[in-house]
């Protein structure tokens, strides 16, 4: 089985603490028409440099039914600051229009395939994914983004249409696994296209 979830699979389920003090399931989102789960943290540069164009897609979808959910599911020990604490306190500052949950085992993570941070999948009523991959071209450098493949992606679906690029290669740090060294990547991850 490839690492990543590919279209056509279902989402796996979870349970998992929020910033705001409640606990998630993917459940709780079956009011969403599209569902769009991020792998992110606290510290990295392309998640820093793409969070803003990622509020305006989440703000912009939103009247269409689209929900947001962030997921940190990097080590607290190979980066402090992606604690929980620091968490709460970046959802209090930021104020972003998603709810962000923390993966401190770090399943989830691994049943979703996470490569990078941001990771990106989108998830149709069904909750199967129909779309995989980066965000925008260049996170770390919103001022030179000349794609944005989420926002394409759910115009395709969102209008019934076929998403035409289904998976593409995130862009960021790797997730940041529990006892590895900081760039260590499971055997079987691998890139997406």
């Amino acid at each position: 089985m490839a690492f990543t979830l590919k279209p056509g699979e279902r989402a796996p389920d979870f349970r998992l603490p929020a910033t705001n003090g409640r606990k998630y399931r993917l459940f709780d989102f079956s009011d969403a028409r599209a569902l769009v789960i991020f792998f992110t943290c606290n510290h990295c540069p392309y998640v820093i440099g793409s969070d803003e164009v990622t509020r305006r897609t989440a703000e912009k979808y939103a009247s269409q039914g689209v929900r947001f959910v962030a997921i940190n599911s990097n080590s607290k020990h190979t980066y402090p600051e992606d604690g929980f604490e620091h968490m709460v306190a970046r959802m209090n500052e930021k104020q972003f229009p998603w709810e962000y949950l923390y993966d401190e085992s770090q399943k989830i993570a691994r049943s979703f395939g996470a490569l990078r941070t941001p990771h990106f999948f989108i998830f149709d009523r069904n909750r199967r994914p129909v779309y995989t991959g980066r965000g925008v071209d260049s996170p770390r450098d919103a001022s030179r983004i000349t794609v944005n493949d989420l926002e394409r992606a759910l115009d395709e679906h969102l209008a019934g249409k076929p998403v035409s690029v289904p998976l593409t290669n995130p862009i960021g740090c790797n997730v940041k696994w529990e006892g590895k060294d900081a760039h260590w990547m499971p055997a079987e991850a691998c890139d997406l296209v």
